[in-house]
C-alpha cells in the first residue's frame, strides 16, 4: 500500500488475506524506516520502534505524509493497526484524501509539542480506514491530472499578466479540490484567475502562497555539493542567512556561488558558523602592522592554523606570521617601537626562536612567486602578439557559390593536363561574359552621343 520498500505483506502464507492485523513491511524489514529517499523524505526517525514500551494505551494521533513532504496530524478513531508507510483514507472537508503514515507513537506527541499543536485542535482530521486498491488507483489518477493542470494554469496566468510563479499543483484523491502553490514578490489579485480555473476544471480551488525556499523544498533538486537539497530531505526550519556568515568564513562575496537553487543564500552557510566564531576569538583584529620598511597590510587569515599573511605595498611577497608574532608586533607598535621588517629574525630576541632554520618558512616562495608572475606576463604578451599577427595576415574569404565550389573541387581532382585545359576554358568563359556585358553599354553610349 506504499512504496516498494515498505509495502505490507502477511507474516505467514497460511494467514487469510483478509486478516490485515498481522501485516509487516517487506523489502528492508525495518518497519517502514527504510533508507530509500522516496519514502523517508523529511521524515523523523522512529527510534522508539525497536524498544519495548509498557502496556499502555498508544497515542491515538498519527502523523500522515502527503505530496511534496507536506505532513498533517490525524486521529486514529477506529483503533486501526497501522505500520509506518501504510496508505490510509482521511476524512477531509467535502470529500476524502489518501496519505501515508510517516510517524506514530509517543514521538508524534513530541512533534505536536514542537509545532505547538494541541491534542484537541479542530484541524486534526480523522482516519476512516486503510486504503484499498481502488483508493490508491484514484490517488494515481488524481496525480496524473496535476501536470496538465499546472501547464494550462500557467498559460492562463500569462494571459492575465499576473506577477506570480506557479510551482506545483496538488489534487485531492477524490478530484474535488486542487491546491495551487505559487510564489510572488507582492500581493496578487487572482480573483479572475480563480473564476477561470473553477469554470474550466470544475473543481474547488485553493491558492496557497509559499516562499522561494519552500518552493525549492517541494520541487527538490541536487545541490552544488552533489547531494540532494537539505530543505527537501531533512531541513524544516529556515533560519535567516546573511552575508556576514560568508565574511566570517573567508568566502568570496560572489552571489552566484553563495546562492542556492531558490535564489537565496545557502542555508549551509550557517552550519559551521559557530565553529568559525569560536576560532576567531583567539585572532587579533588588525588591518596593518607598522615596521621600519613601511606599513604591512593584512592579506589573508587562516583561522584554524592561526596564521596571518601580510605584505608591503611595493612588494608581491606575502609574509606569514603566527598569532603570537602578530601580538608581539602590536605590543611594539603601541610603545612607538617599529621592527625593521616582518622577518622574525629582525625583531624577536634570541632564545624565543629555537630553530632559526625554519625562519625562511615565513616567506611564501618569494622568488618562485616573482618568477611565476614574470612568466605569466611574458606568456600573455606572446599570446597578444600572436593574435595581432594573425589578424594582419588573415585575408577576407571570397564569397563563392556552391556551383563554383563544386567546379573547383572537381578541377582539383583532374589530372594535370586536364586541369590546365579546364582552367583555360574557364578563363575563356569569363572573358566572353565580360564582353557580352560590355557590348550593350557601348551601344548606349553611341546613342547618347548621336
Amino acid at each position: 500500500m506504499s512504496c516498494n520498500s515498505c509495502a505490507t505483506t502477511a507474516q505467514n502464507k497460511n494467514i487469510d488475506e483478509k486478516d490485515t492485523n498481522n501485516e509487516e513491511p517487506k523489502g528492508c524489514q525495518s518497519n517502514g524506516n527504510c533508507g530509500t529517499s522516496g519514502c523517508n523524505r523529511l521524515n523523523s526517525f522512529d527510534w522508539l520502534s525497536q524498544m519495548e514500551l509498557p502496556d499502555t494505551k498508544p497515542f491515538e494521533i498519527i502523523e500522515v505524509k502527503f505530496k511534496g513532504g507536506r505532513k498533517a496530524f490525524c486521529r486514529n478513531i477506529n483503533g486501526l493497526h497501522l505500520i509506518t508507510g501504510d496508505a490510509v483514507v482521511l476524512e477531509v472537508e467535502r470529500g476524502f484524501h489518501v496519505g501515508h503514515v510517516s510517524l506514530q507513537g509517543e514521538l508524534v506527541r513530541l512533534q505536536m509539542r514542537k509545532k505547538r499543536i494541541k491534542t484537541n485542535d479542530e484541524s486534526i482530521c480523522n482516519i476512516l480506514r486503510k486504503a484499498s486498491q481502488a483508493d490508491v488507483d484514484k490517488l494515481i489518477e488524481a496525480r496524473n491530472r496535476e501536470l496538465p493542470t499546472m501547464y494550462r494554469t500557467r498559460e492562463i496566468i500569462n494571459q492575465l499578466n499576473l506577477a506570480m510563479k506557479l510551482s506545483d499543483v496538488e489534487y485531492q484523491a477524490d478530484c474535488s479540490k486542487a491546491t495551487f502553490y505559487y510564489s510572488a514578490d507582492a500581493r496578487v489579485d487572482f480573483r479572475e484567475l480563480i473564476r477561470l480555473l473553477a469554470g474550466e476544471f470544475r473543481i474547488r480551488i485553493e491558492m496557497r502562497q509559499i516562499s522561494l525556499r519552500q518552493e525549492a523544498s517541494r520541487v527538490g533538486g541536487i545541490g552544488v555539493c552533489g547531494r540532494e537539497l537539505c530543505c527537501s530531505t531533512w531541513l524544516t526550519d529556515f533560519k535567516p542567512v546573511s552575508t556576514s556568515a560568508a565574511r566570517y568564513q573567508n568566502l568570496s562575496l560572489n552571489t552566484a556561488k553563495l546562492s542556492g537553487q531558490c535564489g537565496k543564500l545557502k542555508c549551509c552557510l550557517n552550519y559551521e558558523l559557530d565553529t568559525y566564531l569560536d576560532a576567531l576569538k583567539d585572532i587579533p583584529e588588525v588591518k596593518y602592522l607598522r615596521t621600519q620598511e613601511g606599513e604591512a597590510q593584512l592579506q589573508k587569515t587562516d583561522i584554524f592554523k592561526k596564521l596571518m599573511w601580510f605584505s608591503y605595498n611595493s612588494e608581491n611577497v606575502w609574509y606569514s606570521l603566527t598569532i603570537e608574532e602578530v601580538e608581539k608586533v602590536l605590543s611594539l607598535n603601541k610603545k612607538n617601537e617599529f621592527p625593521s621588517s616582518l622577518k622574525p629574525s629582525e625583531w624577536v630576541s634570541d632564545g624565543e626562536i629555537s630553530d632559526t632554520t625554519q625562519q625562511d618558512n615565513h616567506i611564501i616562495d618569494a622568488e618562485e612567486f616573482e618568477r611565476n608572475v614574470r612568466r605569466k606576463a611574458e606568456k600573455e604578451d606572446r599570446v597578444e602578439i600572436e593574435t595581432k599577427r594573425q589578424r594582419r595576415t588573415r585575408r577576407p574569404r571570397r564569397n563563392i557559390t556552391k556551383a563554383e565550389e563544386v567546379r573547383e573541387n572537381t578541377s582539383n581532382q583532374l589530372p594535370n593536363t586536364e586541369n590546365q585545359q579546364h582552367q583555360t576554358n574557364k578563363n575563356r568563359r569569363r572573358r566572353n561574359n565580360r564582353l557580352r556585358q560590355s557590348k550593350p553599354q557601348n551601344k548606349k553610349t553611341k546613342n547618347n552621343e548621336k
